[in-house]
């Protein structure tokens, strides 16, 4: 078969990727707290053959409380569980921090999901870094080798805990009285340094047999991490030769694990704003972000060695500054910042670019977004993308109706799905319990 890409959509707050999407016409105000929003926006990706939804999450809130809402879902599992009830083939994939839950809960909870959804959630296994976060369970962070020391025990525990339920153990047969065979449902007395359960989990396999195991970060304990326990990583890449790299050193660590660098999919963001022009698109973000224009403008400056003047917003670099900018070599997005400015826009424009947003933003017509995406793809970069969209209400089917179609038609992106979890749509092995082949 032709390589296709795979996508996923970031399925945030409610509203979207821009702080003032929550003010944006059309947008309900209180879609933070409304799950039938959620419901939507995953409707509108499912309709589009997503492969899956993604859900981070970081139970804190240390931003501008008083203008913008927080950046993630009420609850990742609440959220996932509503959704699973009212979409049919779509992967849910949520995010569970290893420092900060107890290997059980977490295999109880995402293994409940997956019987729910019929074999379609996938657990974005990550160790936490911030301490904002750790200060809301009374702990500080762990050091780096700590935390991702209890994050190979707590996935190795999870899986076994998985496992600890037999994929024939449950009978229930009404003739004969027996409900499930207990020769199949045993304790793991599982323990290492940091964690440690009995078991066994009480919840037989889904579809798939157990969730699939993602991974977000880009350190080498994280390379180390994915390429053991993981089949998919949600990674941040500015350029292409960043992408193909970080790429490579997932696979590499598969390899090393003992296994196919084939069963890692990496997966890098795209924010986009589809528009039929760049100025219409441009405009919109000017709306819903200008307000932190004044300080982002600061920033831009030092990325490019120059002082911008927070007041000349709306004039464009001089041919002074121009000759002077000088990108950082500590932040990759500067490069592409500077290429924005020589091409004349003011720096508020520039700035609408989304130069220093967290991804690569495409702003404008559908055709940049897929000519972006199939530069990446066939560069051998990606294996896909997760797409995070401005406004969730018209930017979801912007992309569904405007962006997919041009994939489909040049051969990138399937019509359909081809299987009903979220393994099949990933191409991910079956596994049941731990994979022998990284128990070493």
């Amino acid at each position: 078969m032709t390589r296709q890409m795979l996508i996923g959509l970031h399925l945030g707050n409610g509203y979207g990727n821009l702080p003032g999407a929550w003010r944006a016409p059309g947008v309900d105000p209180t879609s933070y707290t409304s799950f039938d929003a959620k419901v939507r926006h995953a409707q509108a990706a499912e309709r589009g053959k997503l492969q899956f939804l993604f859900l981070p999450d970081g139970p804190t809130h240390v931003g501008d409380i008083a203008n913008e809402p927080p950046n993630f879902n009420l609850d990742v599992m609440v959220t996932l569980a509503a959704v699973a009830r009212e979409t049919s083939q779509i992967g849910l994939v949520a995010t569970g921090s290893t420092t900060f839950n107890e290997p059980f809960n977490l295999a109880r909870q995402f293994k409940a999901l997956d019987v729910l959804s019929h074999g379609r959630t996938g657990w974005n296994a990550v160790t936490s870094s911030g301490e904002d976060v750790a200060a809301n369970y009374g702990q500080h962070i762990p050091s780096s080798p700590e935390r991702y020391g209890r994050a190979h025990e707590t996935v190795q525990l999870v899986q076994a805990l998985w496992g600890s339920w037999g994929q024939t153990a449950w009978v229930h047969d009404k003739a004969t009285g027996r409900f499930a065979d207990p020769e199949q449902v045993a304790p793991i007395n599982l323990g290492g340094e940091y964690v440690a359960s009995r078991g066994p989990l009480y919840i037989p396999p889904s579809e798939q047999g157990q969730p699939v195991i993602f991974h977000a970060g880009g350190s080498p304990n994280a390379h180390e991490f994915a390429g053991r326990w993981a089949n998919a990583v949600i990674g941040a890449a500015f350029t292409i030769d960043d992408a193909r790299a970080q790429r490579a050193a997932f696979r590499e660590a598969a390899e090393r694990a003992g296994r196919n660098p084939d069963e890692i999919k990496f997966f890098a963001g795209l924010m986009t704003t589809i528009t039929a022009d760049k100025r219409g698109g441009l405009d919109r973000r000017i709306t819903l972000s200008g307000r932190t224009f004044p300080q982002r403008a600061a920033y831009l400056g030092r990325m490019l060695g120059l002082y911008l003047d927070p007041a000349r917003l709306d004039e464009p670099l001089s041919a002074a500054q121009l000759s002077e900018a000088r990108p950082s070599r500590a932040d990759p997005r500067s490069i592409h910042a500077l290429k924005i400015a020589r091409e004349g826009w003011t720096v508020r424009d520039v700035l609408a670019h989304g130069v220093i947003d967290y991804h690569p933003v495409i702003v404008g017509p559908a055709a940049e977004a897929a000519d972006h995406m199939q530069e990446w793809f066939e560069a051998e970069a990606v294996d896909g993308f997760w797409v995070s969209p401005d406004i969730y209400d018209g930017g979801v089917d912007a992309f569904v109706d405007g962006v997919v179609p041009i994939l489909q038609d040049r051969g990138l992106f399937h019509r359909d799905y081809n299987g009903a979890t979220l393994r099949d749509h990933l191409n991910t092995p079956a596994q049941y319990g731990v994979d022998p082949r990284v128990i070493r």
